[in-house]
């Protein structure tokens, strides 16, 4: 089941998972151990390199916000990564490798 894995304390982590587009790896961390807000998505080993946010988890007005390096990314590849954070988000595993011809 979702939710957040214990960390080495038995303590939840905010750590939620990781997925990859095949060129990067992404990681996924809540707001709070208890009923988050909101979630980022980064990249790995770099915490400070936001891709997105989605907050309004709890009030269901969901809000993405894009790091500012992400904003021109295309369309396509914005809602495949919506829809892997979500996974990853809600059930801990990330779903398969994204592959792009061009």
């Amino acid at each position: 089941m979702g939710g957040p894995k214990p960390d080495e304390s038995g303590r939840e982590a905010l750590e939620r998972g990781e997925f990859s587009d095949g060129r990067t790896e992404f990681k996924v961390r809540a707001s709070s151990s208890v009923a988050p807000e909101s979630f980022q998505v980064y990249t790995e080993g770099n915490p400070v390199d936001i891709v997105l946010i989605v907050s309004g988890l709890n009030t269901g007005h969901l809000h993405a916000t894009w790091g500012a390096k992400w904003r021109a990314a295309t369309p396509e590849w914005k809602v495949w990564l919506e829809d892997a954070a979500f996974k990853v988000f809600y059930t801990g595993r990330g779903i398969g490798v994204r592959f792009c011809d061009g």
